[in-house]
């Protein structure tokens, strides 16, 4: 496929080193710089750049037919404004806080784990995440996520940053070195502690799943998840 990158950091870098190994070709870098895009030539894109970026590079991309995967966290107050949009052009598009396919299973396994612990109301939650100095965000979108979802089958009502009131959630975040990121879920009470638990190794988990994900969209019109990616 021939594949657009939106963001040229870090992450763009990982990706392209990524979707080359798998026989792709990246046919634009798409950065801060950029004056004009010429979507002619793009398959697929994949998009990992500013929040203030965001919108724009999906809406751009629905807009002249291009599929869209976006992982670029702090713009979702214009998600559905995406989602309308991509319903709209009959294109197709993928918005995930984090694309690892082990974060995926993650997510999975938290929302399992949070349907079984509705009733055992003794056991009160807390969350932590830990990433590298360079992310503006927090709690990061992973860690949103998986509050989110804890709330939807508890009697959790939200989370809050650091510290949390009743039926509130508190999300510790971290900004320690290059970690790539590290989530925990802890169920406490007074006489033992469930603790699920996911470690990033690198960043090439993340940009895997995005290739993965950019590869599954190909050719499919709608609004999708990684959930439809990997058939959870």
């Amino acid at each position: 496929m021939n594949i657009a990158l939106f963001g040229y950091g870090k992450m763009g870098k990982m990706i392209e080193q990524v979707a080359l190994a798998r026989g792709h070709q990246i046919v634009a870098k798409i950065d801060i710089d950029t004056k004009a895009v010429d979507f002619s030539k793009m398959d697929v894109a994949i998009d990992f750049s500013m929040p203030k970026a965001a919108y724009g590079n999906i809406s751009g991309c629905l807009k002249n037919g291009i599929p869209v995967i976006s992982g670029t966290t702090g713009w979702l107050e214009r998600y559905e404004d995406a989602e309308a949009l991509c319903r709209e052009k009959r294109g197709a598009f993928i918005y995930a806080s984090n694309f690892s396919l082990g974060v995926n299973v993650f997510f999975e396994l938290n929302a399992h784990l949070a349907k079984m612990m509705k009733e055992l109301t003794q056991y009160s939650v807390s969350m932590e995440e830990i990433h590298h100095t360079q992310k503006l965000d927090a709690p990061s979108g992973t860690a949103i996520t998986l509050a989110e979802d804890i709330i939807e089958h508890t009697a959790y009502t939200t989370w809050k940053l650091d510290h949390a009131g009743k039926q509130e959630i508190p999300i510790r975040s971290k900004r320690i070195g290059a970690v790539p990121g590290t989530h925990t879920v802890d169920f406490s009470s007074e006489v033992d502690s469930i603790e699920i638990k996911h470690t990033a190794h690198n960043r090439e988990g993340f940009a895997l799943g995005a290739v993965v994900a950019a590869e599954w969209i190909h050719g499919k019109t709608g609004v999708f998840s990684m959930k439809d990616v990997l058939g959870l």
